[in-house]
């Protein structure tokens, strides 16, 4: 069980930071940009800051073992909305190879949680 812990901590710091950088990206470094491309795809206005933000403050709560179910499955669908939208008609290789794997770890993310050093307070059984 402490391997199986250790590994969901690995996947679920890894995962944060790759989207935390990739939100933060947008947001600090071409939120426009950002903006323009989703809306050239037909995206509603929005879209794009929205994403960035979740992304961004997502990747965060994920580090840090908030919401990691809720966070993780958003960015299962996030991931899903990429490649559907985009990445698909590239094919896999130089196409949606790095947005299928963050989709994996996201679902498994989301279907386990991750709980070691999770800063999540663990609901305390009562003895009665």
């Amino acid at each position: 069980m402490k391997n199986m812990e250790a590994g969901l901590l690995i996947l679920r710091i890894v995962t944060g930071v790759i989207f935390l950088a990739h939100g933060a990206d947008k947001l600090l470094n071409g939120m426009g940009a950002s903006a323009a491309s989703f809306g050239s795809m037909g995206m509603p206005d929005g879209t794009a800051y929205a994403v960035a933000v979740i992304e961004a403050v997502g990747g965060l709560l994920l580090i840090l073992g908030l919401l990691t179910r809720v966070v993780a499955g958003l960015f299962a669908l996030i991931m899903l909305g990429a490649i559907v939208t985009v990445k698909w008609q590239e094919g896999l290789i130089g196409g949606f190879e790095l947005d299928l794997i963050l989709m994996a770890a996201s679902i498994h993310l989301a279907l386990t949680g991750s709980r070691m050093l999770a800063l999540k307070k663990r609901k305390k059984k009562r003895s009665f």
